[in-house]
């Protein structure tokens, strides 16, 4: 099973934690977090957002995440499923899967990675709004959620 994912289709959350699951007698805890597009930002309505990214350049980026979250936590398998193209309100957008030993490093793991993907992951995000379309920005909120891990933009895949 890949570790990563980019892609236009939409995902199974069973199907996708089953295939984590599989085979691994050692898996005690599975954690997941699944990222929709919200309907509004910012105060203002969203009718639907695009994401663009870099093909293989983006891959790669979160597989160096995912070798870090490995270095930090004690992980049995990590699934991480990305979206891309054009996305409806409430289309899913994200999938992060993690397994472990145990329900603390998953929960952790999971967060980890969420925070990465929020600030660091080379993806670009325009939302289309009644009032036109504009680039999403990144929020002070993500960069302080990644500082927390002990990380910024300079060394966020170490």
């Amino acid at each position: 099973m890949a570790r990563v994912t980019v892609q236009a289709a939409d995902f199974d959350l069973s199907t996708e934690v089953a295939a984590l699951r599989r085979g691994d007698g050692g898996v005690g805890a599975v954690v997941s977090f699944i990222g929709t597009v919200r309907d509004v930002s910012a105060g203002q309505g969203v009718l639907r957002m695009e994401l663009e990214h870099y093909p293989g350049m983006t891959e790669a980026s979160i597989e160096a995440m995912i070798d870090a979250a490995e270095v930090r936590f004690d992980l049995r398998a990590v699934r991480i499923i990305h979206r891309v193209g054009a996305l409806e309100a409430g289309d899913q957008i994200v999938l992060v899967a993690v397994s472990s030993a145990h329900r603390g490093q998953a929960f952790q793991a999971c967060e980890f990675l969420m925070d990465y993907l929020k600030t660091q992951a080379p993806f670009w995000k325009k939302e289309h709004t009644p009032e036109g379309a504009h680039w999403v920005d990144a929020r002070t909120t993500d960069d302080e959620a990644l500082r927390r891990w002990g990380l910024d933009s300079g060394n966020a895949g170490q």
